[in-house]
Formats: structure tokens, sequence, C-alpha cells
């Protein structure tokens, strides 16, 4: 337990040091867009780039990984939809962001760190791989369910339009396809332009999670929805064990890959389900109370995934 508690607590510690820098300092909110812009468009899509393009071209093809995974994550949010919206009697927007509560793991600010931490530098391709097909899924998701509720007042085609322009220009999708070009072509970076991406990829977790921290610190968490404990048990106990189900019924996949799997879904729900919320002006405080006691109980809930995993338990 105490070699658990050293993989994980540093990066739930990360995450206090930016809740409380953001709670004691008064600095201006702004601020925070330029980390983020550094973790979202550098440091996260080097460290993918780097990583992929020394991985074997023929590790990065599994299709049935990938289908498994994103289809988890889908059932996920489909069993958070129906609570929001057949349960609790919310409008389809509201039930929305109550679905992503229930499916969105914080895979960008926290899924590289803790797996890579945890599992080792082997992680790199189902971890690349899951964030970048659940990203394209809830890209796909979100717009479609807003504009059905309403909320989005644009034209399908816009709609369409615009998915399509944000699953091609998102930098995580960018960079992991660029590191499959690059495994396939078998093309190494000149030595300064990989000691730089190094940097880079060094940089991605801490900055991530600090980040993280002050984004949670930053928002209100007034309202405490009755609904929330369920979505929050979707999330982090449903959503992991539907995963390790699935991929445990499929075969023959490598254990470290289901390992990742499990742990990208057992992690607290994204800090954008927040900015979703607020940009379709729907369900916008319990979002945020819903990540920050997300957090909070992750702090619990992920070790005991990583117990279970380093101790042979999975």
């Amino acid at each position: 337990m105490i070699d658990v508690l050293n993989l994980a607590l540093p990066f739930f510690l990360l995450i206090f040091i930016g809740f409380a820098s953001g709670k004691l300092m008064k600095l201006p909110q702004e601020g925070l867009a330029w980390i983020n812009f550094f973790v979202l468009y550098i440091a996260l899509p080097a460290l993918f780039f780097q990583l992929l393009s020394d991985t074997p071209l023929e590790q990065l093809a599994s299709f049935e990984f990938v289908a498994a995974t994103t289809a988890s994550t889908f059932i996920a949010f489909i069993m958070a939809f129906c609570i929001g919206r057949f349960i609790v009697r919310e409008e389809i927007n509201s039930a929305t962001v109550q679905a992503l509560i229930g499916s969105y793991s914080n895979i960008g600010y926290m899924g590289p760190g803790v797996t890579l931490a945890v599992l080792g530098a082997s992680a790199t391709v189902p971890t690349a791989l899951i964030l970048c097909f659940d990203t394209i899924l809830l890209f796909v998701l979100v717009p479609t369910m807003m504009s059905l509720g309403g909320t989005a007042t644009q034209p399908l085609h816009v709609v369409v339009r615009q998915v399509l322009f944000k699953i091609a220009t998102h930098p995580f999708i960018l960079a992991v396809f660029a590191g499959i070009l690059a495994a396939a072509v078998e093309f190494k970076p000149p030595v300064a332009i990989d000691t730089l991406l190094t940097y880079l990829r060094g940089a991605a977790a801490p900055c991530a999670l600090f980040a993280m921290g002050v984004t949670i610190a930053l928002q209100k968490a007034n309202k405490r929805p009755a609904e929330l404990p369920v979505l929050l048990f979707i999330k982090l106990v449903v959503h992991p064990v539907v995963v390790y189900v699935i991929l445990s019924a499929i075969g023959g996949i490598d254990p470290l890959w289901v390992f990742t799997a499990v742990l990208m879904a057992s992690l607290p729900p994204a800090a954008n389900v927040y900015v979703l919320a607020q940009q379709y002006h729907t369900y916008v405080e319990r979002a945020s109370t819903a990540v920050l006691i997300g957090t909070i109980a992750s702090v619990v809930t992920v070790p005991v995934v990583i117990y279970l995993i380093t101790n042979g338990y999975l």
C-alpha cells in the first residue's frame, strides 16, 4: 500500500498545490489560459508524438482495443444520460452534461501522468489511443445532443462541419496521427528537436495537474445535485468495471493495455465538463461541483485501482 501511495500521492498533491494556489493567491483567471495552452497545444502533443514515433507500427493497429474502450465510454455516457433524462427528468441539454460527468474522464490532464508512472512507457500507445478516440466520440456526441436539446441553434450541416473541424484540428489527435506516421516511415527527429521534445514531455504532467487544481479552485461549487453520487459512481466505479469486463471478454489483449484502459476509465470527471457546461449555458454550477467532488473522491478510488493492478488482482 505504501508503494501505491508513493505512486498516486504526487499527482493529487500537484492538484492540491494548484488548488491551494488558486484559493490563496488573488491572481486573474485569464492568466490560466496560457498554461492551459502550453499543456494542450505544446507539452502533451510533444509527449505523444515522441513516444508514439518510437513505437513499432504493428503495436499501433489494435482495432478491437479501440472499439472496446470507446464503446465502454459510450455505455457510461448513455447510463448517466438516462439517469438525468428519465429519472431526474432533466432536459436533454442538462442530461448531456450529466452524461459527461459519468463518462468523460480527465484523460488529458491526469491520464498520461498516471498511466506512465504506474505502468511505464509501454502504456503510451493505449493511453494515446484512448485519449484520441474518446475525444472524437465526445466531440461528436456533445454537439449532436445539444442540437437535439435546442441549446445549439445552428443548422445541422453547420454543427457537422464544426465537429469535423474540431476533430481534424485537435492537438492531441494531430499529435497521435503524426506519431503514427513517423513510426510508419521510421522517422527520427534531429538530436536538438528530440531533446526539445523530451523537455516538453517532462513538463506535461506537472503543468497539467497544477493547472487542473487552479481551475477547480476558481470554479464555484454551490449547488450539490441529488443525482451527483450516482453520476460519480458511474464514472469512478461502473466505467472502469465496464472497460475491464469488455476487454476481458474479447481476450487476447495485452494485460498492460487492459490495465491502462481501466486506469484511464477510473479517473474523475474532466475539468472540461465545466467548460462545456459554460459553453452551452446549462448545468453550470452543478457541473463545477461534480468536477470538484469527483476529483476529491478519486483520491480514494484511483489508489484502490492502482492497488488492484500492482498487486495482481486484475
